[in-house]
């Protein structure tokens, strides 16, 4: 019998439910998700360059929809950022595969590091390019102290608290060594569930014997290696080789309406007005450039 088959680039522009059902029909499908940017709960002046679990949970429901769904992939590009919203979406994505029954394969392109391996790690099989950046397996905390800087213009910081630890790691006051305790400890307890998260999805693929939870990273053929990634390879190509019948339909975040009529999002407000509003944004834009020039990306 003849099976009509429609491509996924036509399947993917259809609405909602209907491009879903059309996909389905006769033709085993894979959906490809891109997991893109730092992971944070806060938006940046560019959404899709933000990975959390809020903006994620429909394109997740989509992608694991279709009724003749072969596998998911997850295409990943990411120095990692916040560990609760990596837990957020990695458990999301293992509890839709446990309901659906199908694999997930996740594919490092730049960088998988951190919280971005977190994510990868929420696949059953990792594939990532010789080039790829992948590990991190560890915790970071960064900031600055601005008591010096306020002393020299003779600004007074003038805190009232109610609790003592209200004002802990404040950066307009000289750095405590009590402050500093707790947050090592806040960081080792935090470490150890992400250690624990890779065992758990990695499990005797590991290498024995070598340091893999120091945040170090590798190049994708050392990672191979010691067990952090299955094998070599683009979503192109393991796709084509696993998957030959299937159609890849790609699932994206929807854009809002008013993006897709070109009027742009609505502005944001802010108490203190445009001034304020700018600096915020500056100020994402610089973190999350700083989280990829760790990598020299």
């Amino acid at each position: 019998m003849d099976v009509l088959r429609i491509p996924a680039a036509v399947t993917s522009r259809l609405p909602g439910k209907l491009g879903e059902t059309v996909a389905a029909v006769g033709t085993p499908v894979v959906s490809v998700v891109r997991l893109q940017g730092v992971i944070s709960a806060q938006a940046a002046p560019v959404p899709r360059h933000v990975v959390n679990a809020s903006a994620l949970d429909k394109v997740l429901e989509r992608a694991f929809a279709p009724d003749r769904l072969a596998a998911v992939a997850l295409v990943i590009n990411s120095p990692g950022g916040s560990p609760t919203q990596s837990q957020l979406i990695a458990d999301r994505i293992r509890g839709l595969a446990g309901e659906k029954g199908v694999p997930v394969l996740a594919f490092c392109e730049d960088v998988a590091a951190s919280g971005g391996y977190w994510l990868a790690c929420a696949a059953d099989e990792i594939y990532a390019c010789t080039t790829s950046i992948v590990g991190s397996i560890g915790v970071i905390s960064a900031g600055f102290g601005l008591d010096g800087l306020i002393e020299k213009w003779g600004v007074t910081r003038r805190l009232h608290t109610a609790g003592g630890a209200k004002s802990r790691l404040d950066p307009f006051l000289p750095e405590k060594e009590e402050d500093v305790a707790w947050l090592t400890d806040l960081q080792e307890q935090l470490h150890e569930r992400f250690v624990g998260w890779v065992r758990e999805r990695r499990g005797d693929r590991l290498a024995t014997g070598a340091e893999l939870f120091d945040g170090e990273v590798w190049l994708g053929e050392r990672a191979r290696e010691l067990g952090l990634v299955d094998g070599i390879g683009t979503a192109q190509d393991v796709l084509a080789e696993r998957f030959p019948d299937a159609e890849r339909h790609p699932v994206e975040q929807r854009k809002p309406l008013l993006a897709r009529l070109g009027a742009g999002g609505a502005a944001r407000a802010h108490p203190f007005g445009d001034a304020a509003d700018l600096a915020f944004e500056l100020m994402s834009a610089a973190e999350a450039r700083a989280a990829w020039a760790r990598y020299g990306l």
